[in-house]
């Protein structure tokens, strides 16, 4: 009886994808939050080209330049959203005020995200006095009254400094208190694992194990709080520029758009001026919103959404 030897084939090793690798895997395959995306993406596009589009779509290119023989025009072949009470184009200024509102979100989330991850990280790294220290000072930046600082602040440096930066300034220096707790409580939880405690045990620095080994883990964390931020701090500074205390006027932004339409005859009968920035305002927060909620669960090895 003769025994079959024919050697058998031994497959390749199927090579698994990294924690990062299954996220995105997860994340393109959430219809809503890559349409989200593709729509973010659109608006951040259109507005980083205004200058460009700007002199195709309006006839008055200048943004700031009150023209009164075209003042409260319907939407038509010549101006597309109409005009404004000063004869300016909608359409111009919707574009123009999206790079403003985009970019006092995305700074002041950068701002935020910057000191909340570097207060967290430190107080749950050492724990002990300092981070009841610095928990303390977290306190009270989140129960400082915001709005009234901005409006105070605003007052004192009106004329003597760029407004706009100002506003970045103060939201990102006020805002960062959620942020820090949370990257507190998963470091605290996250130094207990056993290769940290052999990172520190060979004599690495804490800002070697906070920065290579810790922060790496609450990456996750930290970036879908960011996306949240930035929809946050966007109507934030919609909000603000709205009472007259966040964008300088001169300084075409949706929030100020929404601002110059709040007079009644505006609100009833001349819709074209508050409706596209007030649409702009709640689809971009709506597609950022989403986009934050399909990063959550991509990046949670638990969900199964």
């Amino acid at each position: 009886m003769t025994m079959n030897t024919t050697p058998v084939e031994e497959k390749p090793p199927v090579k698994g994808l990294s924690p990062w690798g299954m996220a995105r895997k997860k994340f393109l395959k959430n219809k809503l939050a890559m349409i989200s995306s593709f729509f973010l993406a659109a608006v951040i596009i259109l507005s980083l080209l205004a200058p460009v589009l700007a002199p195709h779509i309006s006839p008055i290119p200048d943004i700031e330049k009150v023209n009164i023989s075209k003042m409260n025009i319907t939407p038509n072949g010549e101006h597309l959203l109409g005009t404004d009470k000063s004869g300016r184009d909608v359409l111009t200024r919707l574009l123009y005020g999206g790079r403003v509102s985009l970019l006092v979100g995305f700074s002041a989330t950068l701002i935020v995200i910057f000191l909340g991850t570097l207060v967290g990280s430190i107080a749950g790294f050492f724990g002990g006095r300092v981070d009841s220290l610095l928990m303390r000072f977290t306190d009270f930046v989140l129960n400082f009254p915001f709005l009234v600082f901005v409006i105070v602040l605003n007052t004192i440096l009106h004329g003597k400094v760029d407004g706009l930066w100002v506003l970045i300034g103060l939201i990102g220096l006020l805002s960062w208190g959620g942020v820090a707790r949370i990257v507190r409580s998963k470091i605290l939880a996250e130094k207990e694992n056993e290769y940290v405690l052999a990172a520190i045990s060979i004599g690495c620095s804490p800002a070697k194990v906070i920065a290579k080994h810790l922060l790496p883990n609450v990456m996750s964390t930290i970036i879908v709080q960011a996306t949240l931020l930035f929809a946050g701090l966007i109507i934030a500074e919609s909000g603000l520029s709205y009472l007259g205390f966040g964008v300088p006027q001169k300084t075409p932004s949706w929030g100020n758009m929404l601002a110059f339409a709040n007079e009644p005859d505006v609100l009833q009968g001349k819709p074209w001026m508050w409706m596209p920035p007030a649409l702009a305002i709640t689809f971009t927060i709506l597609s950022i919103n989403f986009i934050g909620e399909g990063l959550k669960d991509a990046m949670n090895p638990k969900s199964t959404r």
